[in-house]
């Protein structure tokens, strides 16, 4: 690699870094500003900054300089992926300045916070082609599809709440055991008790707590449902947590969470 690469990715940010190695996954930047939870205008400035660190004039090429550097393969995911890194570890290298804490780590930073754990990868192009797939599909549900479809989306809610209310209570254990086998599988219930416990515990008491959205992403294999809360603790008074839900065993499985 050359000196004025080397330099260049010397030079970018954790957030840019994570947001290439996305690009590299086959992300666009709406489909890593829906998995982020950001706007478009903000993954679009990330990638103007790290193409221009790194000297290049297309984001896939600089996505494509990190990996050569981080000696990775786009086969495997790189450490901070969503959900693919064990968030207590990751979290002790972040740097202080950062406004948000990346997916896999979990910390109390100044002046935004945020955590995510799990598998929370999706595209918007993939929902749509895998729509597109079916034309025989009405464009109108029956009633009865339609009625079974509102009663899911309800217990999608229901679920996401008491499952937040584990967290309020502490119950590490037990809200470790309502997440997917996906998550389960890239987070051990050590991992998820101490970040959780890093994570919350700051924010004291919860106070309030009011269904804010719901959305559907048609995601293989089976979509996502992601549904957020305007919440209210002693030590913040607005937080936006959003929990992102997946149908799994003909129930809902929380596989990820954010706090900002």
């Amino acid at each position: 690699m050359s000196t004025r690469v080397n330099d260049g990715f010397a030079a970018l940010t954790e957030k840019e870094k994570q947001t290439l190695r996305l690009i590299v996954r086959g992300h666009d930047a709406k489909s890593i500003a829906r998995s982020l939870g950001l706007s478009v205008h903000t993954i679009n400035e990330r990638l103007r900054d790290a193409r221009r660190k790194m000297a290049v004039s297309s984001s896939r090429e600089a996505a494509r300089l990190l990996l050569d550097a981080e000696g990775g393969d786009p086969a495997r995911p790189a450490p901070d992926f969503v959900g693919d890194t064990p968030i207590g570890e990751y979290a002790k290298a972040l740097p202080a300045d950062q406004e948000t804490a990346l997916i896999g780590g979990a910390r109390r930073l100044p002046r935004r916070f945020s955590i995510l754990i799990g598998v929370f990868v999706m595209t918007l192009a993939l929902g749509l082609l895998a729509l597109a797939a079916f034309p025989q599909i009405a464009s109108s549900p029956s009633p009865a599809s339609g009625a079974s479809s509102t009663a899911r989306s309800a217990e999608a809610v229901d679920t996401a709440r008491q499952w937040l209310a584990l967290l309020d209570q502490k119950r590490w254990d037990d809200s470790y055991r309502q997440t997917g086998a996906a998550f389960r599988k890239l987070n051990t219930p050590q991992v998820w008790a101490a970040a959780s416990e890093a994570a919350r515990t700051p924010l004291g008491a919860v106070i309030s707590r009011t269904f804010a959205s719901q959305e559907n992403l048609p995601a293989p294999p089976a979509g996502y449902e992601v549904v957020k809360f305007r919440s209210r603790f002693a030590n913040r008074a607005e937080a936006v947590e959003t929990v992102t839900l997946e149908r799994e065993d003909d129930r809902w499985s929380v596989v990820g969470v954010t706090i900002e």
